[in-house]
C-alpha cells in the first residue's frame, strides 16, 4: 500500500524463523519477572499510601482537601497568567514597576566608572570619591529613623571597630597558622556566645558570616545526621510561618520539604498541636523563633523541646534577632520565657553578633548541643589534588577582620554594657507600645499583634489601609518594615531609634489621623472606604501580594535583584 512502511519479505521472514526456533520461555523466569514487578508495585504503592497517610494525620481531611484546592488553584492562576493576551499585560506592568525602581534605586547624574582607569587614582581623589558616595540621599540611619537595619554600637565602639579591621586586613582564618591571632578570636568569640546561652560542657559552635549562613548550616547539619543516623532520604522540616525565609532558602537548597504551621491569634506563636501531627519519619527538624522577624514573637520553645525529646528531633531555635537582648531579658527586670539549651531538647542556636551584639555587619554564630551535631556541617574531601581540604562551612576564604571587629565588640561592651543596652532598647519598644495602645487616636486605629517581649512589635490596621500608613511614614523620612499574612508594619527598636522613639510615636499618630480625615472626605463624597489592606500592595522584605500565583512577585524581585547589579 502506496504511504506505508512495510517490512521487507526476507527480514520477516528470518523474524518469524526466529520466532519459530527460540526455544520456550522459562516458566521460573516468567515467575520471577512477574513477582518483581509485584513486589515494585506494591513498594510504589506502599510510598504513596504511606505519604497519602501522613498527610492526612498531619493537615486532617478537611485541610489536606484545603490544601489541594489552593495547589489546584495556584496552578490553574498561573496558566491564564500565560494565556494570550493575559501575558502581554502582565510583561508590560512588570516591566514598568521595574522601571520605577530603576529610577529610585540607579541614579542618572552621577558619573560612572565602568572599567578600570588607565593610570590609579591618587588618595585624596578616592577619599573625594568615597565622602560623595557616603553622602549620597538615603534614609537617616544615623538619626535613628531605620527600623533595624543598622545596629549601632555608638560612634566609639565603631572607631575601635575600624581600628580591629585595620590590623587584620588581610588575615583569612583558612590559614590559622598565618594568622594564630585570628584563629583564638573567632574561638572565643564561639566560647562566649555558647555561654551567653547556657550551652551545656561539650557544646560547640562555629561562627558565619550571618543569620542566614547559621540557619543554612544548622539544616545542613540536621539533614546530614538524618541520613547517616536514620536513613532518612526524603528529609521535611516543620516550620512555624513566622519563622525567617532563610529555612525556607536551606529547603531549596537542600531539598528538604517545607511543612508551614500556622500561628495563630492571639498569641501568634506556632500552632503545637499542628506541629506534633505533622511529625513523621522523614522529619529531621523543628523550628522555634526566639522572636520571630515579622511580630517579634517568641514561639513555645519549652513545648517545642518536649515534642523534640519524645520524639527524638533535633530541634533548631533562631535567636538571630533577639542575639544579646534575649538573655539578658530576665536581669533587665522584663518578663521572658525559656528559650535556650536549658531546654533539654533544644540541639542549636543561630545567634547574630552583628545584631545587637553590635559587631560589624557579616558576623553570626551557629551554636550545637554537642561536637557531633557540628561535624555534620563539616566539609572535608582528603583526595583532592591541592591537598587534604576542610572547611567548617560554606565558605572557604573568610575575612579575619570581621572576626577582630566582633571580638573587640564584645570585649568592649561586656555583659554590663548589653545589660544595659537591653534595659534601654527593650524598655523604649515597651514605652512604643504603650503609647499606641493607649493614645486615642492610635489605639482605635492599629493593633499590636501579640505579645512582643524583645525589640521588635508589629502593628495592624483595623479599620485603615496599613500600607497608606506606611507610605505616610515614609514621606515623613521614616524606613519601617511592611508586613504580609496579615497585612502590617513593624518597628525594630534600635539604640539610634531609641533616642527618637517619642517622635516616630507622634509622627504616626499624625499619619493616622490624616489618613482618617482622608476616609472622611472619600464618605462625603460618597465614595467606597479604602478599608483594611488586603496585601496587594509589594514591599520589599514582606508583602508579596495576595496573588493565588506569585510567578508576577518572582518576576519583580528578580528585576529588583537585577537592578542591583546595574552600574
Amino acid at each position: 500500500m502506496p504511504g506505508t512502511s512495510r517490512m521487507p519479505i526476507s527480514l520477516r521472514e528470518s523474524f518469524n524463523s526466529v520466532k519459530r526456533t527460540r526455544p520456550p520461555n522459562n516458566p521460573w523466569q516468567v515467575l520471577n519477572l512477574d513477582l518483581a514487578r509485584n513486589i515494585v508495585f506494591f513498594l510504589f504503592l506502599l510510598r504513596w499510601t504511606r505519604r497519602v497517610l501522613w498527610k492526612l494525620k498531619g493537615r486532617g481531611l478537611f485541610g489536606t482537601i484545603v490544601e489541594l484546592y489552593t495547589d489546584v488553584y495556584r496552578v490553574l492562576y498561573g496558566y491564564f497568567l500565560r494565556a494570550p493576551g493575559v501575558r502581554t499585560q502582565v510583561r508590560k506592568q512588570v516591566g514598568e514597576a521595574i522601571a520605577k525602581l530603576q529610577t529610585k534605586l540607579v541614579p542618572t547624574n552621577t558619573v560612572r566608572y565602568l572599567a578600570l582607569p588607565k593610570d590609579g587614582w591618587a588618595d585624596d581623589d578616592i577619599r573625594k570619591e568615597l565622602e560623595t558616595l557616603a553622602s549620597m540621599d538615603h534614609t537617616r540611619w544615623e538619626d535613628g529613623y531605620v527600623s533595624g537595619a543598622v545596629y549601632h554600637g555608638e560612634d566609639d565602639l565603631l572607631r575601635l571597630q575600624t581600628e580591629a579591621y585595620g590590623k587584620f586586613t588581610v588575615a583569612n582564618p583558612i590559614h590559622p597558622d598565618v594568622f594564630p591571632g585570628v584563629r583564638k578570636m573567632e574561638a572565643e568569640v564561639v566560647a562566649m556566645v555558647l555561654g551567653l546561652f547556657n550551652a551545656p560542657v561539650g557544646a560547640a559552635g562555629v561562627s558565619t558570616s550571618g543569620g542566614t549562613e547559621s540557619i543554612i548550616m544548622a539544616c545542613l547539619s540536621a539533614r546530614q545526621k538524618a541520613y547517616a543516623e536514620r536513613g532518612v532520604t526524603e528529609p521535611e522540616m516543620i516550620l512555624p510561618e513566622t519563622a525567617h525565609v532563610a529555612f525556607r532558602k536551606a529547603c531549596d537548597y537542600f531539598k528538604i520539604k517545607i511543612h508551614l504551621v500556622a500561628c495563630p491569634a492571639p498569641s501568634y506563636q506556632v500552632d503545637m498541636r499542628r506541629v506534633a501531627r505533622l511529625v513523621n519519619r522523614n522529619t529531621i527538624l523543628l523550628v522555634g523563633s526566639a522572636p520571630n522577624f515579622p511580630h517579634g514573637i517568641i514561639d513555645d520553645i519549652a513545648a517545642l523541646s518536649k515534642l523534640a525529646l519524645k520524639r527524638r528531633i533535633p530541634l533548631h531555635v533562631d535567636c538571630c534577632l533577639g542575639s544579646f537582648l534575649v538573655p539578658f531579658l530576665e536581669k533587665a527586670g522584663f518578663e521572658t520565657q525559656p528559650f535556650d539549651f536549658r531546654l533539654k531538647g533544644v540541639t542549636s542556636i543561630s545567634c547574630d553578633t552583628h545584631k545587637y551584639g553590635f559587631a560589624p555587619k557579616g558576623n553570626s554564630t551557629v551554636l550545637y548541643r554537642t561536637q557531633e551535631l557540628r561535624a555534620y556541617q563539616y566539609f572535608v574531601d582528603p583526595s583532592w589534588s591541592g591537598g587534604v581540604y576542610a572547611s567548617p562551612g560554606i565558605a572557604g576564604s573568610r575575612p579575619g577582620a570581621l572576626i577582630a571587629g566582633c571580638w573587640a565588640s564584645l570585649m568592649r561592651v561586656g555583659e554590663a554594657g548589653y545589660l544595659v543596652s537591653c534595659e534601654q532598647i527593650v524598655g523604649a519598644t515597651k514605652k512604643l507600645a504603650e503609647r499606641i495602645r493607649d493614645t486615642p487616636a492610635l489605639a482605635a486605629e492599629l493593633e499590636i499583634i501579640g505579645n512582643p517581649l524583645v525589640s521588635v512589635l508589629a502593628f495592624q490596621a483595623r479599620n485603615l489601609n496599613v500600607y497608606d500608613i506606611a507610605d505616610g511614614m515614609s514621606a515623613k523620612g521614616w524606613h519601617l518594615n511592611a508586613l504580609q499574612n496579615p497585612p502590617a508594619i513593624h518597628v525594630a527598636m534600635t539604640l539610634p531609634l531609641v533616642k527618637v522613639w517619642e517622635k516616630l510615636a507622634g509622627d504616626l499618630e499624625s499619619v493616622v489621623e490624616a489618613e482618617r480625615e482622608k476616609e472622611r472626605v472619600r464618605a462625603v463624597e460618597g465614595k467606597k472606604a479604602k478599608g483594611k489592606a488586603d496585601g496587594d500592595a509589594a514591599a520589599l522584605y514582606g508583602v508579596a501580594g495576595s496573588l493565588p500565583n506569585k510567578s508576577v512577585v518572582v518576576d519583580l524581585a528578580k528585576g529588583f535583584l537585577d537592578i542591583l547589579y546595574k552600574a
